[in-house]
């Protein structure tokens, strides 16, 4: 049936209790004390507590309001033992937390109809909790689909259109490398050919630098064809990132979502030098295509590279402030596998701070953070797991150890996979 706490310093109400409530078929914990009380209830998550107002050390008030200011207790049932009959105290009772009452000397059947009360309403209690974190659940995912339909279409929309410039002067560069050197090679030639030039055209050719110009133009032509290179390279990993036109189920590469994800980061990866400061390391298996929402899974992959940065950044940040140099060089390591052929495995593993027990649980809730106010909202780890569990039927899982680092699994279905 039920699990219930029946909390009394009283050893013969704590026996009328348990049998009372054995016979119903319930389990029945028992506690003497209101520390005893929230220990049990804190471990053992009981569905309802019958909890007596006058007890040593913490009396049944104080076991209320504790249990109700707890979020992971609050929905427990709690029925407050007493012999007050007055209308104050029974305000006092409930201001403080509890449920229902119930009367001293006890009556079995006013006992167990209480009982019965207590946890249709717990149960209803829990549904309705159930709900509520579903729908906010919902209520984050469509926001941040929206945000990320908006964005994926706005990105792609900048891609397009940096796209055609960027294509223009990267194909027309080369015809001018061409030219350039057509001229340089004229000059040359006239050179050769007139090695004794007018006053006037040797003070142009002082003026111009002519010997720094010709050895410096072809290296800022070099420059910018690799500055059009990196921008091309830019618009193709914004056009993978953000797969605007590939909405439905996809067979994609795995690897080019990560790799478009890292790209996209790129700047947090450098020193203000310009030199990398975090060393990635790729691992990657022989991995078939996926057929996934590439868009969706891409987010995953940027949500977790860039909770792992922070992480590393948070790393730095603490040594600063302690006046002590990072005993290891900042890692972000990513491993691909297929394992026995029935899930693609992808880790993604720092050595930053790591998180604590305490937090742990609660990195999947939505709108939990650990960030000040104002530099975070407590989605990107909760749309991951919706993205990775709901929409792909994987596992996103966690396993972490505070200053020593973290390690993020995704676990994708093999029944997802095309092998051709």
């Amino acid at each position: 049936m039920a699990k219930i706490l029946a909390v009394d310093d009283d050893i013969t109400v704590q026996i009328i209790l348990q049998e009372l409530l054995e016979s119903e078929g319930h389990e029945v914990l028992l506690a003497e004390d209101g520390e005893a009380a929230l220990l049990k209830t804190k471990k053992l998550q009981p569905d309802l507590i019958i909890c007596d107002w006058m007890m040593p050390k913490l009396d049944g008030l104080e076991v209320c309001r504790r249990i109700k200011a707890d979020p992971q207790l609050a929905t427990i049932f709690l029925i407050l033992l007493t012999i007050r009959e007055h209308v104050a105290d029974r305000v006092q009772g409930l201001d403080s937390g509890a449920d229902d009452f119930l009367s001293k000397p006890i009556e079995p059947s006013e006992l167990q109809a209480r009982v019965r009360s207590g946890l249709r309403l717990s149960q209803l209690n829990k549904q309705f909790s159930q709900a509520l974190h579903e729908l906010k659940q919902t209520q984050s995912q469509l926001v941040q689909s929206e945000k990320m339909s908006s964005l994926g279409r706005m990105v792609a929309g900048i891609a397009h259109e940096i796209n055609n410039p960027v294509t223009f002067i990267h194909g027309n560069l080369s015809h001018i490398e061409y030219y350039t050197q057509d001229l340089l090679e004229l000059v040359e030639f006239y050179q050769q050919e007139y090695p004794n030039p007018s006053p006037r055209l040797q003070n142009k050719i002082t003026d111009v630098n002519l010997d720094f110009l010709s050895q410096d133009f072809p290296k800022i032509l070099g420059s910018m064809k690799i500055g059009t290179e990196r921008l091309r390279e830019l618009v193709l990993s914004l056009r993978k990132f953000s797969r605007i036109d590939e909405a439905e189920r996809k067979s994609v590469d795995i690897h080019e979502g990560i790799e478009s994800a890292l790209f996209l980061v790129q700047y947090r990866l450098l020193n203000s030098a310009g030199q990398p400061w975090i060393q990635i390391i790729k691992e990657y298996g022989n991995l078939p295509l996926f057929e996934c929402y590439p868009g969706q899974l891409n987010q995953v992959f940027l949500h977790i590279i860039n909770n792992a940065i922070e992480a590393l950044e948070r790393d730095k940040e603490k040594a600063k402030v302690n006046g002590y140099s990072l005993k290891n060089i900042p890692i972000i390591k990513i491993q691909t596998t297929l394992q026995d052929n029935y899930q693609v495995i992808i880790h993604i593993i720092d050595n930053g701070v790591g998180i604590t027990e305490v937090v742990k649980p609660r990195i999947f809730d939505p709108f939990f953070t650990t960030k000040p106010v104002g530099k975070g909202r407590g989605l990107g780890l909760s749309i991951a797991h919706q993205i990775v569990v709901s929409q792909h039927g994987g596992e996103l899982d966690c396993v972490s150890q505070p200053n020593v680092g973290t390690q993020m699994t995704i676990k994708l279905p093999f029944q997802k996979c095309l092998l051709g």
